[in-house]
């Protein structure tokens, strides 16, 4: 969420359908590295399946609208910056007319669904719900409010997130293979529905202090900002308890130190807020935050404002686990002393910047088990501004549809690792993994120790920067600011469909600066656009164990910018097949096969 530049996508040489159950931001500064002509949109080609070994074990399993029945238009696959099929699931979905309909036939036993959709901008209607054929009460709100961003001081950025998701409960438990139908009242285009089995609500923990008792209203029309307040400081040391119900906070919270705030499970304990809490100096931390929802009124992006879940510090040893996050400018922007801190098994959606970024000083700090869809900027980050980010671990996460960024973005620290995430659909201006010296603001603190990216799955990750007009690999190390000094390796990653690159080498501000102590050990690349190995600023990289197949154009593009600024070396550790050719034109870049 920094306010800066960053970086787009473009089309791929086929689709490839993938359901997540089983399987920032930053660009250049309009410099283009080199001066080639513009290389066109990838081709599309047939879809096929693929299992993704890595990424968060998920609560719900997703279907694809285009795999259900519907009357409506499927559109897709696309890859070009700005279209809604770029931005969906799949890079395909079905658009449907005032009275179609999808039905999804269920893969398993469910009671609830979350539906990511798109309508108009400045339109809102409802999506009927049938079971079997037979319309029911409930309906799904569709609205256009929190989409349709802007982002003018983003170079490269065009008017993005447009879409959006919308959850009910189903009112009955649903057995595999029954069929649930979606019937629009309005334009509304369907991308792909989470389906889940939801607990009943959780009971209150002895001795816990209940916001309702402090006077919280859980009907959300009266203001419980101060009721939640009494509750967290009458409990200190022990639980505040959030009731099921719809409460609304209308300023952020503070003082929240060595306390626990719990709900009865985020589909039934709902904070309706767009801050929830904000707070820096020094807590003394055990703050924990569990299993309720905070969905906010974010309809646009205000880089000063803290429209976030947590802005600032909870201080060590906290841990956030079972949230629902939503329509907030981002989940949890961290600052200050959040050493040990443990964020897993969270739901982050429709953020319109970063889900979240550990914002320097960092130590310690494990992101696990966590999903994230259509953030507004890196879904997750670590930033080394002020002091480093250190001994910090992205794990396990699974993540969807970055519309304006990296799906991880690494910029700075010290011994980091990022380990058996998988990464779907990056769309503008990012990369699926970036691991990058890009400073934004001083004092930043450059990559440092060992840098630790194993087991990674990227899948159609990588884009067309616009402001470079040259696109950008499933996975990035970038010596923007400063050379790679620390020892990144790389290690047993899947790349699939990549629309133009696999591996890229960069220094994204165009002057040269070295990527050197890297080395990539194991890596299954099937299908990229151009070329596995995209290499274009002076260094040296060790390949082994690196298989490709359906590669479009060549193996290799080496060309180091500036020109005359060195070379980049390619060693061949052994093991490597399938990519032994080059592009031999430094005057211009590949065109992805077709």
């Amino acid at each position: 969420m920094k306010t800066s530049v960053r970086n787009t996508t473009r089309k791929s040489p086929r689709s490839m359908t993938l359901s997540i159950a089983t399987a920032v931001a930053v660009a250049a500064t309009g410099l283009a590295l080199v001066a080639p002509t513009a290389t066109a949109e990838p081709a599309k080609a047939p879809a096929r399946a693929a299992v993704a070994a890595a990424g968060a074990s998920l609560p719900f399993t997703s279907v694809e609208a285009e795999d259900a029945t519907t009357n409506g238009a499927a559109v897709g696959p696309d890859y070009t910056q700005g279209t809604l099929a770029s931005e969906s699931s799949g890079r395909r979905a079905v658009q449907l007319t005032a009275g179609q309909s999808v039905e999804f036939t269920l893969p398993t036993a469910a009671n609830a669904v979350n539906l990511a959709y798109s309508v108009p901008d400045g339109q809102s209607g409802t999506l009927a719900v049938y079971i079997d054929g037979e319309r029911t009460d409930t309906t799904l709100a569709v609205t256009s409010k929190y989409s349709y961003i802007d982002t003018p001081w983003i170079a490269g950025a065009k008017t993005h997130h447009l879409l959006d998701n919308t959850r009910a409960l189903l009112g009955r438990d649903l057995p595999a293979g029954a069929k649930v139908k979606f019937e629009a009242s309005v334009p509304t285009t369907i991308d792909v529905a989470d389906f889940e089995q939801v607990a009943g609500p959780a009971g209150a923990p002895s001795g816990a202090v209940s916001v309702v008792d402090k006077g919280a209203d859980p009907s959300g029309e009266v203001d419980s900002t101060q009721a939640f307040r009494e509750a967290i400081a009458a409990a200190k040391g022990g639980v505040v308890w959030i009731p099921p119900g719809d409460f609304k906070l209308t300023q952020s919270l503070s003082g929240v130190d060595d306390v626990e705030i719990r709900g009865a499970g985020n589909w039934h304990s709902v904070v309706r807020g767009s801050r929830f809490i904000d707070q820096s100096g020094a807590p003394t931390g055990n703050v924990g935050l569990h299993d309720f929802a905070v969905i906010g009124e974010v309809t646009e992006r205000v880089d000063n404002n803290p429209d976030n879940f947590v802005n600032g510090s909870l201080g060590p040893n906290s841990s956030v686990s079972g949230m629902w996050l939503q329509h907030l400018k981002v989940g949890l922007w961290l600052t200050g002393n959040n050493d040990n801190l443990v964020v897993e098994k969270n739901r982050i959606l429709d953020m319109t910047a970063d889900g979240l970024n550990l914002n320097g000083t960092a130590k310690g700090v494990r992101v696990r088990e966590n999903f994230l869809r259509n953030t507004g900027d890196d879904s997750l980050a670590m930033w080394s501004l002020n002091t480093t980010n250190s001994s910090s671990t992205f794990a396990n996460n699974t993540i969807s549809q970055p519309n304006l960024a990296n799906g991880i973005a690494i910029y700075g620290g010290r011994d980091i690792t990022v380990k058996d995430n998988l990464i779907l659909d990056t769309n503008a201006l990012g990369s699926g993994i970036a691991i990058s010296n890009q400073k934004f603001m001083d004092p930043f603190f450059p990559l440092a120790g060992t840098i630790t990216v194993a087991g990674n799955t990227l899948v159609r990750t990588g884009a067309m920067n616009p402001n470079w007009q040259h696109p950008m690999g499933a996975l990035r190390v970038d010596a923007y600011d400063s050379a790679i000094e620390a020892d990144v390796n790389i290690t047993d990653t899947t790349i699939t469909d990549s629309p133009y690159s696999a591996f890229e080498f960069v220094s994204g501000s165009g002057t040269g600066k070295a990527v050197a102590h890297v080395n990539v050990d194991g890596a299954t690349v099937d299908g990229v656009g151009t070329v596995v190995v995209q290499a274009e600023t002076p260094g040296a990289v060790t390949f082994s164990d690196v298989k490709a197949t359906d590669v479009g154009v060549a193996g290799t593009y080496n060309c180091p910018y500036p020109a005359g600024s060195g070379t980049f070396e390619i060693t061949d550790g052994g093991g490597n097949s399938g990519w032994d050719t080059a592009w031999d034109d430094c005057a211009s870049w590949p065109e992805p096969a077709e």
